[in-house]
């Protein structure tokens, strides 16, 4: 059995699809603590893609990783274009735990795939 590891500091990457909402709760180090998303906290097909299941899914991940491993203070980095981006953040903010800092990791493309080729008269 895994020992517990008591952080108060820790990062939470929120991953926010079309589809759904996954959020993971790591040390300082990377290690995941806890982990969540909106399929996980029992919302099926298109509720899995509602602001409110990924409320659900945020809240219930992070007030585990308060109670089992003391987390107090995180920094937090969000890919994707999903509904579930902002109110991942106000759930945060919900269970009590301070945000030092806000990323966007979004990838996004410098140049782009190649242009198709040029029509023939």
């Amino acid at each position: 059995m895994a020992k517990k590891v008591q952080s108060k500091n820790g990062k939470v990457y929120i991953n926010a699809s079309f589809n759904n909402t996954v959020v993971t709760i790591t040390d300082r180090e990377g290690n995941t603590l806890k982990w969540g998303s909106s399929g996980h906290s029992g919302f099926k097909g298109t509720r899995k893609a509602t602001p409110f299941a990924a409320t659900t899914a945020v809240e219930s991940a992070l007030k585990k990783a308060k109670e089992e491993n003391g987390l107090a203070d995180v920094e937090v980095f969000i890919k994707g274009p999903g509904p579930g981006r902002d109110a991942a953040l106000r759930a945060i903010k919900a269970v009590g735990i301070k945000i030092s800092a806000i990323a966007d990791i979004t990838p996004m493309p410098h140049d782009g795939p190649r242009p198709k080729k040029k029509r023939r008269a």
